[in-house]
């Protein structure tokens, strides 16, 4: 079921996918806001527990994550800000209240808010997933006016039918399926949404909290993935996802290895920095009546 809603298709094919100006790479920034709860097992740890006994309240690695909030999210709208870039704020429904100031900040700086579920769990644990969805959208359009177009499941984490609730939902696009450099369509019961390149590869959760690679690595993969797309880019435009943690990335020994990142992106023209959204609408742009269902 999960391969016929994204049939086959190869990138070195005849595929309608435009950038304005003829643009080689898009790059968008998606800073992940979760809501962690200290009495719950920590959704990721820094500090394993004593003797190897899990242990609630997890205070340690609950203020691990804290700290990126209190601390490294401010980091990074001051360098992204800076750069006159806007991201594209994955946040929890419940992290809205919980992390107001933030939140505000985000949507004074014109960042696209795009649903990252309810509270940061599993879907596959979530009792009513159509419900949480729900009330994901509903939170964030109360909190900016609008609906959000987009969605990140938690962990990237999907059950067999999320696509089918999130188009149910007026959910556009989706940042799970990380199967692709551009975006493609996804199939659902009421038509399809789009399938927006993310990535776990360039994801400091990934780099840092899986891998435990040195900090300098976000700089060095970062640079590599980007020179390559770029030279890609010239026969076929490509995405490029830059997926970020306040309590990983926003601490301050990796946060200069963002700064020059962005920098060397910078440095090179036939560049779009956007958001997941200005994403969705190029891909829509470049397709004519014909491409609109694929089947």
């Amino acid at each position: 079921m999960t391969h016929q809603r994204v049939p086959y298709q190869p990138i070195v094919g005849q595929r309608p996918f435009r950038l304005p100006g003829d643009a080689r790479v898009a790059v968008w920034t998606i800073v992940n806001v979760e809501h962690w709860v200290p009495d719950a097992p920590m959704p990721r740890t820094v500090l394993p527990p004593p003797m190897g006994a899990p242990l609630l309240p997890d205070v340690p690695n609950w203020c691990w994550h804290e700290y990126g909030m209190r601390v490294g999210f401010w980091r990074f709208l001051e360098v992204l800000q800076a750069r006159g870039h806007k991201a594209t704020l994955a946040v929890n429904g419940s992290a809205l209240g919980v992390y107001r100031e933030a939140c505000q900040a985000a949507q004074a700086a014109a960042w696209e808010f795009m649903g990252h579920g309810y509270l940061q769990q599993p879907s596959q644990r979530v009792e009513d997933e159509a419900r949480a969805i729900r009330e994901t959208i509903e939170a964030i359009t109360a909190f900016t006016g609008k609906p959000p177009r987009g969605w990140e499941s938690p962990g990237l984490t999907e059950t067999s039918v999320t696509v089918d609730l999130l188009a149910d939902a007026g959910i556009e696009y989706v940042a799970d399926w990380v199967l692709d450099d551009q975006p493609v369509w996804i199939q659902t019961r009421r038509g399809q949404i789009v399938s927006i390149p993310y990535t776990v590869e360039l994801n400091d959760v990934v780099l840092f909290a899986v891998q435990q690679q040195p900090s300098e690595e976000l700089l060095r993969r970062g640079r590599d993935q980007f020179d390559h797309l770029w030279r890609e880019g010239a026969q076929t435009p490509r995405v490029m996802a830059i997926s970020i943690h306040p309590y990983l990335t926003g601490v301050p020994h990796r946060i200069r290895y963002l700064e020059a990142l962005y920098d060397h992106i910078l440095e090179h023209t036939n560049v779009v920095m956007c958001t997941g959204a200005e994403i969705l609408d190029f891909f829509r742009a470049s397709v004519t009546p014909a491409d609109q269902d694929p089947s």
